[in-house]
């Protein structure tokens, strides 16, 4: 897939043509979130969006540039999350605590539109500026991680850098999996059990 083909046509400047983008978004995700990738047509989003098609043309060339900046946009929202807890006042002093706060980071992350996210990792094409972006953000919070893991002295793993990344990627597709199971009652014990799982493994010798 060409870059070409995922590059915005347009980048707006004035207000109202940056709000026209903006609801195309919108609704791109409400319609992926509805009808799937697939059934998700750029004809369905202009629709949604109260614009004709010719309109959302010059501001996307196609569906798969408009699902290229909704998960840009996701992966920012969730490096966003993570720093709000982890820059937003002082760390609790635990590493139960500290733990607690990147598995309710993902899950804040996950939970307002689980569908969308569904739709967004599973179901449509995952271009190479698409991945970029997403390792691009997963580094970002394996670095935190992996400084939060080196400050504590109550961590016994020998290799830091796995830990950090085994932390990152157990609590990312775990979270993904309990979000899809439509369960969001069970949040407060999904969150204490994998904590204890997690704290497990850090402090295992």
């Amino acid at each position: 897939m060409s870059t070409a083909r995922l590059e915005p046509r347009k980048s707006p400047r004035q207000q109202r043509a940056l709000d026209t983008r903006r609801r195309l978004l919108d609704a791109a995700a409400r319609v992926f979130a509805e009808h799937g990738y697939a059934a998700g047509t750029t004809n369905r989003i202009a629709e949604e969006a109260g614009h004709s098609i010719g309109s959302l043309y010059q501001y996307f060339p196609n569906k798969d540039a408009i699902l290229v900046e909704l998960a840009t946009e996701h992966a920012h929202a969730g490096i966003e999350v993570i720093q709000r807890y982890l820059h937003g006042g002082p760390l609790p002093e635990s590493l139960e605590a500290k733990l607690r706060l990147f598995v309710r980071a993902a899950l804040e992350s996950h939970r307002d539109a689980p569908e969308l996210h569904r739709v967004l990792f599973e179901e449509a094409p995952h271009p190479p500026e698409l991945l970029r972006t997403l390792r691009e953000a997963e580094a970002t919070i394996v670095s935190a991680a992996r400084g939060l893991l080196e400050a504590d002295p109550s961590v016994r793993r020998a290799d830091l850098d796995m830990a950090a990344r085994l932390l990152v990627a157990s609590i990312e597709s775990l979270v993904h999996r309990f979000v899809g199971w439509g369960r969001p009652e069970d949040a407060d014990r999904f969150e204490a059990e994998l904590t204890a799982m997690l704290l497990h493994y850090l402090r295992a010798a």
